[in-house]
């Protein structure tokens, strides 16, 4: 059903790609971060503009990778020289680099760990790289994340044909390198690397780094020309807590920071806890101006990176099939409750937000919890059901392993939808939402706007005109952040110097 990441062999006789299907009845995945192959297919350059010549593509092909189909491969890479096969497999539990030998057809984990290598986001975005080669002295160069972060890997790779490489240097933000960082491209005959990357004080650049004289990594181009003063830069402390089946779960808490104003030590601040969109993918350390934006005005943020997040192995991954709108929910309320326990969060302040998928997680956690006081969905899924009917290809399988078959499960659709479950909705909730969107259309908002006014439940609901499924318009994201913080300003009665006027229904 999908092909992606054709990658041309160095002599131009063979093509890899990575290909998956749909899951069958009663299976679960079909997306590229569940099972996927890896094949390679050879190419006959004196007919390869003859098609009664070319063979069909399921008989012409060698299977390299994912013979098992319970197995995720990703972003092939050809060495230059060499001529073997790269590629990232999760085949061990966590994503790690693997070579196919072409001579003699064999597989390797040439740096056996228990990271994920390969990048934030696997399987979402076509043309993403988290290794590459310095092919002058025979290294490889790669990234994975810990505590936190990013941590960049350099290991020989040529001349280790026994086993897994002994030759690793490591390198991270003492030698340089941003605190985060995805993508990497290597360049011939140098010991230059470029990566995309950031820092909580950083916004998301394309850096250069040269593993030669390891000086700061010199930032190419910015994704915004702003410049924040450090004062007010709320620095991220990577949280692990504990959550429901004996497991624990990770997020990112920001305290609240601004050099104008000093905290007592009896001040407990309130705390936003935001939900990340996907729901497979995961929140980062880069700087991010929408959590800046409530750290500098006294909240404190967890960022969740709840079960289900990429980045953690494959059995943190895997937590969500069959339980997205449960696990999820459990993390950002245990989340939540474990920062109330340290002495980092009012029990009484407490609100959630989310967009898209983090929306329904957000309004999950209003509907079927009782540990949040106040909330804001930003075009979040009210109606599971609405969402299996009318999506794309890539995503119409989705829910399949997240919650169930559809129309066969249709009760469990029903069972976690908020938009079902508005009579156990009892705090007030902000809902801002774009008229255009095709993915969450807006009368599930006006659905679940409707429902709160007849239950009297305080409410707003903000519609903004030419706005699709995320907002892009400068004046509309402003305004959303204003609002949300109005919202909750008269919510828990928090004086909000010059505040932006909000209509709240039912207060």
């Amino acid at each position: 059903d999908f092909y992606a990441a054709p990658r041309l062999s160095p002599d131009g006789q063979s093509l890899a790609y990575v290909t998956w299907n749909h899951p069958q009845p009663g299976g679960v995945g079909g997306m590229p971060w569940d099972d996927t192959e890896l094949r390679l297919t050879r190419i006959d350059n004196n007919n390869n503009n003859n098609s009664s010549n070319i063979s069909a593509e399921t008989a012409s092909h060698t299977l390299v990778a994912g013979q098992d189909g319970d197995t995720s491969i990703l972003q092939p890479l050809w060495h230059p020289t060499t001529g073997d096969l790269y590629y990232i497999s999760d085949a061990s539990g966590y994503y790690n680099i693997y070579r196919y030998k072409m001579g003699d057809s064999t597989s390797m984990n040439v740096l056996p760990m228990d990271y994920d290598f390969g990048g934030p986001a696997p399987g979402w975005v076509l043309g993403q790289q988290g290794f590459t080669f310095l092919p002058q002295d025979g290294r490889l160069a790669a990234q994975y994340s810990k505590d936190g972060k990013s941590v960049l890997v350099v290991a020989t790779v040529i001349g280790n044909d026994d086993g897994p490489t002994t030759d690793v240097q490591e390198y991270g933000m003492d030698d340089g390198l941003p605190m985060q960082f995805g993508s990497i491209l290597g360049t011939t005959g140098s010991n230059d690397l470029y990566f995309t990357g950031g820092s909580p004080s950083t916004p998301t650049s394309i850096y250069k780094w040269n593993l030669s004289n390891k000086q700061p990594a010199e930032i190419l181009v910015c994704s915004s020309s702003l410049k924040f003063p450090e004062g007010f830069i709320s620095i991220p402390q990577q949280v692990e807590f504990p959550t429901t089946n004996n497991k624990t779960a990770f997020g990112y808490y920001y305290p609240p920071k601004n050099d104008n104003y000093q905290c007592t030590t009896e001040d407990v601040p309130t705390l936003l806890v935001k939900a990340h969109g996907g729901p497979t993918a995961c929140t980062g350390t880069s700087f991010n101006a929408g959590i800046q934006f409530w750290t500098s005005r006294g909240f404190a943020v967890l960022d969740v990176d709840y079960s289900g997040s990429t980045g953690y192995g494959r059995e943190y991954r895997r937590r969500l099939r069959k339980s997205w709108g449960i696990v999820d929910i459990d993390d950002v309320c245990a989340g939540a409750q474990y920062l109330v326990a340290q002495g980092l969060a009012d029990a009484n302040r407490l609100c959630i937000d989310g967009g898209s998928a983090g929306g329904y997680t957000t309004l999950g956690a209003l509907a079927f919890r009782d540990v949040f006081r106040a909330g804001c969905s930003l075009y979040g899924i009210g109606d599971l059901t609405a969402l299996a009917g009318d999506t794309h290809k890539f995503e119409s399988r989705y829910l399949d392993g997240l919650v169930g078959e559809y129309p066969k499960d249709e009760a469990i659709y029903k069972e976690r939808s908020p938009i079902e479950s508005v009579d156990t909705l009892s705090c007030p909730i902000l809902i801002l939402q774009g008229e255009e969107d095709k993915i969450v259309p807006p009368n599930q908002a006006r659905m679940m706007h409707e429902a709160l006014l007849k239950k009297g439940i305080p409410t707003c609901l903000k519609i903004y005109e030419g706005e699709q499924h995320g907002f892009r318009k400068a004046e509309n994201i402003e305004d959303a952040l204003d609002s949300e913080l109005a919202f909750y300003g008269k919510v828990f009665g928090i004086d909000i110097p010059g505040a932006v006027d909000i209509k709240i229904d039912n207060m």
